[in-house]
């Protein structure tokens, strides 16, 4: 089947909203709340929400650790509106700031756009005329009728998907930014037109425009998943194994999808007793493996193999099972230690969306998330287990997820702003707590500060993904060679520093960043 790919990306950002058509010259005059006048007089006027509800809405993200409110929310309609909000900004005598919104879950206000205005990507089209005083709520939930897994299903005779989604799954595959062919401002681009846009906005944070579509090479969905997690006593056989996993030689009979998770012991034996996934029979199975061996971590690959149950199809069933067991052989997990399940596709898809209304119905979801994602490098993945979580989170048993899987670089192109380690595999290392309390909060906070302070001490070369840092110098370090290029894209396509305040990347002119690049 065909590798899926991005082959079309709409971009908006300042450079195409102040060369492209007549500039708005707005007046000086400012309406209440401190954006100018003439904002309002605009055709968008009428999907500007600048009512309490939806400001307060917009004035925090999923980590709920930052707080900015906007002066309004756009709902827009069209590509057109959002394009229409920009340049009236980077028109202004005052420029205010913008930031896009999309399912809402970043953290650390890089969403936020304070004085500004947030651009509400949620209920894209769903606000054609709603007056400010009648805007409308967004989804309660980022799951329901827009999932991904119903989306992909429909407008064809025969249900596709594409190979790569924003997971794992992708392990060999490009990632969804990587794997785009084309972006634009009020044109699309490719990687062989307007290249430089193009590969700016693909991890870029927001900084260089603003992505209102794309368009996708999808392949015939398969109708179910074997799913399996194999538990693992030894880090270093855990990541040896998910290594194979992502490597050429197991291309073409592997999973179609890879992940690793680390579980604490006192998680196991304190937390909850069965998951989605879980039975209370697995619960107690790994929590007796982890008191066999005495060990304050368990390791777990998630596997999935995609098959089809046609009628007509029985030899593929059949050679599908096969498959997974002679995989299953070239693995060194714990003997015993296969759990699986077989589900649909779409329940698979569905899966995380599934865990998201546990949570909510057990009131554990709109809580602080002080999350860190790391990109460890393969050579280092070992000495952060053993500094991580075999001494700072030895005795802890947070709420919350860990994964910790393998990537190949080559599936990242370099002329991406993404910044990554050096090695040929790294590694991400997500730490997706939940804090349940204040206590919770500072804790974790303080837990987060302790691991970037040993990984530095330590000299890991590590990338933080979706960064947050407080200084220009931070950011430096974090881009290293790129910087200077960042600095470059800055300036041609958002010069006024307008979109995605929240980042505190250009919180100075332009410049001054750039006197700190050469410096």
């Amino acid at each position: 089947m065909a590798r899926t790919r991005f082959v079309g990306l709409f971009v908006l950002t300042v450079f195409l909203c102040v060369v492209a058509g007549e500039l708005l010259r707005p007046s000086m005059a400012a309406a209440a709340g401190g954006l100018p006048r003439d904002l309002f007089s605009l055709g968008i006027a009428s999907r500007i929400c600048t009512d309490r509800n939806s400001t307060a809405r917009a004035s925090t993200d999923f980590g709920h650790m930052f707080e900015a409110t906007p002066e309004a929310v756009l709902l827009p309609a069209t590509p057109a509106d959002i394009a229409d909000l920009i340049r009236f900004s980077a028109s202004s005598p005052a420029p205010f700031p913008v930031a896009a919104l999309g399912k809402g879950h970043s953290g650390r206000g890089q969403t936020l756009a304070p004085g500004g205005v947030v651009v509400d990507m949620r209920r894209w089209g769903a606000a054609a005329a709603h007056p400010a005083s009648t805007c409308p709520p967004p989804a309660a939930s980022s799951c329901g009728p827009t999932s991904s897994a119903r989306r992909w299903s429909t407008g064809s005779r025969r249900a596709c998907a594409p190979t790569t989604c924003t997971s794992p799954s992708a392990a060999r595959s490009p990632t969804p930014a990587s794997a785009a062919r084309r972006t634009g401002e009020m044109v699309t681009c490719s990687r062989a037109k307007n290249s430089e846009l193009f590969f700016a906005v693909l991890g870029g944070l927001g900084q260089f425009g603003v992505i209102t579509r794309a368009r996708i090479w999808l392949e015939p969905a398969p109708k179910r998943v074997r799913w399996v997690r194999l538990a693992y006593s030894s880090v270093a056989t855990f990541t040896k194994d998910q290594e194979l996993l992502i490597s050429d030689r197991a291309s073409e009979s592997g999973f179609n999808y890879v992940e690793g998770q680390v579980l604490f012991k006192r998680t196991l034996f304190e937390g909850p007793k069965s998951t989605q996934f879980f039975s209370s029979a697995d619960v107690t199975k790994l929590a007796g493996l982890a008191s066999q061996y005495g060990l304050s971590t368990v390791y777990l690959i998630e596997g999935a193999m995609y098959y089809n149950d046609d009628a007509t199809t029985l030899v593929d069933q059949l050679n599908s099972l096969q498959k997974m067991e002679a995989l299953l052989r070239q693995l060194s997990f714990e003997p015993g230690f296969v759990l699986a399940k077989d589900v649909t596709y779409v329940q698979f898809l569905d899966r995380v969306c599934e865990e998201e209304r546990v949570l909510r119905s057990a009131g554990v979801w709109d809580v602080p998330h002080p999350w860190l994602n790391l990109f460890i490098p393969r050579s280092r993945i070992l000495d952060f287990d053993a500094g991580v979580f075999k001494c700072i989170f030895r005795d802890a048993n947070p709420a919350g997820r860990i994964l910790m899987y393998p990537m190949n670089k080559d599936r990242w192109d370099d002329r991406m702003t993404t910044a990554t380690p050096n090695d040929d595999v790294f590694y991400n290392v997500a730490l997706l707590w939940s804090a349940l309390s204040a206590n919770d909060v500072e804790q974790l906070h303080r837990d987060n500060k302790a691991v970037i302070a040993f990984c530095e001490k330590a000299g890991i070369g590590y990338k933080q993904y979706l960064p947050h840092h407080t200084s220009q110098d931070g950011w430096l370090q974090h881009f290293g060679a790129k910087w200077s290029k960042i600095i470059e894209l800055k300036a041609k396509y958002d010069p006024q520093a307008i979109l995605s305040p929240g980042q505190r990347m250009f919180s100075s002119s332009l410049a001054n960043a750039a006197t700190i690049a050469v410096a």
